[in-house]
């Protein structure tokens, strides 16, 4: 069985046609998404209609989160005020133009889907806005797993796609347990685990305009990392007439991420 799994699509329909014209290419048995199909980009009512048209099982992203419960429902911030304001207004634009039923899908997707040993979530099992980025910490990154009770997770949210193998073997930790005055040493087995991040449909950031998305073969357990060209000139324009900030088209033309400096380390979110 063959499965693909798509990532922060942020109302990108062209990248969106593009990627489910390659899915259709590779006979896919199943799809799912990790979220954000909303945000940045200038269609999400059409993203929404698509992805439900053909009943794609979709968890909750941070910023289908945002247009529900209210700009930043992670009280985070922006890594500076500028980088804030723009997506102010971006959540602002989004959450005018968003459709009532729109709306209501977005909340009720769930936190997170599962299928035999795969976890599929958007951010990390523990919240839409945590970033498991590559170089996250080992016991970090295997805590994470191992806490889905999957060998395998799907995540999104870094816009960046990449394959994580965690064989860690024997685990030594050191607790100090209530009542014990010193610290004892804990040892358990994990088994190999992985983690598959999607990267993004709709606004990638790994140096190329391109979509991105992966494919996960059951059968002889591969994973494939796809990248999808597509007209992003056309979306790009329409961001343009549609009142969105411009750097958002400058961005997804690049496939870079777009930040300045922040003159205040607190002003960063740490999530």
């Amino acid at each position: 069985m063959k499965i693909a799994v798509m990532s922060c699509i942020h109302g990108n329909y062209e990248a969106l046609n593009a990627v489910l014209s390659d899915i259709d290419d590779h006979n896919i048995d199943k799809v799912y998404c990790l979220g954000d199909l909303v945000g940045y980009g200038p269609h999400p009512n059409a993203v929404v209609e698509m992805i439900r048209s053909l009943a794609i099982p979709t968890c909750q992203g941070c910023w289908d989160e945002d247009i529900v419960e209210g700009l930043n429902a992670c009280e985070c911030s922006y890594p500076s005020v500028l980088a804030e304001k723009r997506g102010k207004l971006a959540h602002e634009w989004t959450n005018q133009v968003i459709h009532s039923e729109v709306r209501e899908y977005l909340a009720q997707l769930p936190f997170s889907l599962r299928d035999g040993n795969l976890c599929f979530v958007h951010g990390s099992p523990h919240n839409q806005h945590e970033y498991l980025m590559p170089e996250v910490d080992a016991f970090v990154a295997m805590e994470r797993v191992l806490a889905t009770g999957a060998d395998i997770l799907f995540c999104g949210h870094t816009h960046v796609p990449y394959v994580r193998s965690l064989d860690a073997g024997q685990l030594q930790i050191r607790v100090k347990l209530t009542g014990k005055s010193e610290p004892q040493d804990t040892s358990f087995s994990a088994p190999l685990k992985r983690i598959v991040n999607a990267g993004s449909v709709g606004e990638p950031r790994h140096g190329r305009p391109n979509a991105t998305y992966v494919i996960y073969d059951n059968d002889t357990d591969q994973i494939t990392l796809r990248e999808v060209e597509y007209d992003y000139q056309k979306t790009c324009a329409a961001i343009i007439e549609k009142g969105l900030p411009p750097i958002f088209a400058w961005r997804l033309a690049r496939g870079l991420e777009f930040a300045e400096r922040a003159d205040d380390p607190t002003h960063v979110c740490e999530r």
